[in-house]
């Protein structure tokens, strides 16, 4: 039962991202375009997403297992330290210079988007490289060199 929820789930979410147009690259750089001709129309999709998180979230805390009896897992805060700002800032340019961010990219791939497959491609990549580093593998292969 948990697979059948996740897959609407997905689909009512992937849905919604088509709708606000966050699948669209041009509407997204349109929206980080400040200096330029700026589309606030995303701020809106955004601020509602904000708020259903936020209720979301405040109800979630209150439980101590899901609408499905499975387990809570909600993230705890760490600190903001180097490594989060570097992966925000990366995370940042990338959609600022590609117009995707990984879950409308995905969409957008569902799609047929040729430039959400390159998206996705380099994306995996750059999730292997990390599992690489945080594993040591690449330290230790750099190290040696």
């Amino acid at each position: 039962m948990p697979i059948i929820v996740s897959l609407f789930t997905g689909l009512i979410f992937g849905l919604g991202l088509i709708l606000s147009g966050m699948s669209n690259p041009a509407k997204v750089l349109g929206f980080l375009d400040l200096a330029g001709r700026w589309d606030p129309s995303l701020a809106l999709v955004m601020a509602g997403a904000i708020a259903v998180g936020v209720l979301a979230f405040a109800l979630a805390r209150r439980r101590a297992l899901s609408v499905l009896g499975l387990e809570m897992r909600l993230p705890t805060g760490g600190p903001i330290d180097a490594r989060l700002m570097g992966g925000s800032a990366m995370f940042g340019v990338g959609w600022g210079i590609a117009g995707f961010c990984p879950g409308p990219a995905l969409v957008a791939l569902g799609m047929g988007e040729p430039k959400a497959a390159a998206f996705v491609a380099a994306m995996l990549a750059g999730m292997a490289i990390f599992e690489l580093l945080e594993r040591g593998e690449l330290r230790t292969a750099t190290d040696a060199a």
